[in-house]
């Protein structure tokens, strides 16, 4: 009598037993693959519908007053960008319900070219817009290219503690020739043009490439002082140091008459716009755009990394 039970059948059963849990593993994961694919499809359309509410509510008919952020560093690609803030200054002005716009400066300074095209911005548009009154309120600091945007408004208002001022412009980086010399290391700058590498932090100094930056800066000073004469005429009190570079407190600037007042964004527009309700027209990363930007990476990392592995279980 043969035996019933031989080792062929065992290893038979026991590989039917590993390809079932196999297949009930991959099914699992593909499962969990789809339940993320759907959970982010949902989330994705809440986001868009929130947002899409926010901007219908702003569109509403009511009077009020448009504000418009310049905070951090004025600098391409960020949220006071020329790009961004130059499109929420023309649609605020363009809103028909608009009864005067509010630049909120919060901001250290940042490219000279940006804080240029902000400011041209705000001139012509309350050129084009002469019955829509335009202010600045200054927060915490309005220094530098922050100030050259407020500048461009009708009246700048402060807090007695604001950081305002620092109408210069500087050039800085660091000379690191001492420490390769004591570490032996060779400097080899090859350029075509004789002026290419000037100010190499790598190099020695070079006195006519200094006196050439040290105009470059002059040059743009001088463009920033125009700037400040023209956005604040007769008011501004010319001292020696108004044009040096340094910084006041709010209430010394309405002194100097670099400001022309104590306000809050609430205050004035309350007070002097007389139009109680605030609209945000800034343009910053929309909240599809920052879940894409946040979320959308390490989702899309989760989602690859499940399919790999249900993929994976099917194959061993």
């Amino acid at each position: 009598m043969t035996d019933s039970n031989p080792q062929w059948e065992r290893d038979l059963i026991a590989k039917l037993a590993t390809a079932a849990l196999k297949e009930q593993r991959r099914a699992r994961l593909w499962g969990i693959f789809f339940k993320l694919l759907t959970f982010a499809y949902v989330t994705f359309l809440l986001v868009v519908l929130v947002d899409w509410k926010g901007r219908a509510e702003m569109a509403s008919g009511k009077k009020h007053t448009a504000m418009v952020e310049v905070s951090g560093l004025i600098s391409p690609g960020s949220d006071a960008s020329a790009e961004r803030v130059t499109s929420a200054l023309q649609a605020a002005f363009k809103d028909k319900n608009t009864q005067g716009v509010v630049v909120r400066c919060n901001s250290p300074g940042g490219s000279p070219v940006q804080a240029q095209t902000i400011y041209d911005e705000m001139r012509r548009l309350r050129k084009l817009y002469p019955e829509i009154p335009l202010y600045a309120v200054v927060e915490d600091v309005c220094a530098s290219g922050g100030y050259f945007v407020a500048v461009g408004a009708d009246r700048i208002y402060v807090a007695k503690a604001s950081v305002v001022g620092s109408i210069g412009v500087l050039m800085n980086g660091f000379g690191f020739t001492g420490l390769m010399e004591k570490l032996g290391v060779e400097r080899r700058l090859i350029t075509a043009g004789e002026n290419k590498g000037m100010l190499d932090p790598f190099s020695p100094m070079d006195e006519k490439d200094v006196a050439h930056a040290k105009q470059l800066m002059a040059d743009i000073h001088q463009q920033f002082i125009g700037v400040v004469k023209e956005g604040r005429g007769k008011r501004l009190k010319e001292t020696p140091e108004i044009f040096s570079g340094l910084i006041w407190t709010g209430q010394r600037s309405v002194e100097l008459g670099l400001a022309d007042g104590f306000g809050s964004l609430d205050s004035v527009a309350r007070d002097v716009v007389k139009a109680e309700d605030i609209v945000d027209f800034s343009t910053r990363e929309s909240v599809v755009e920052k879940f894409a930007r946040r979320f959308g990476a390490s989702a899309a990392s989760t989602l690859i990394e499940s399919a790999l592995r249900a993929s994976a279980g099917g194959i061993r």
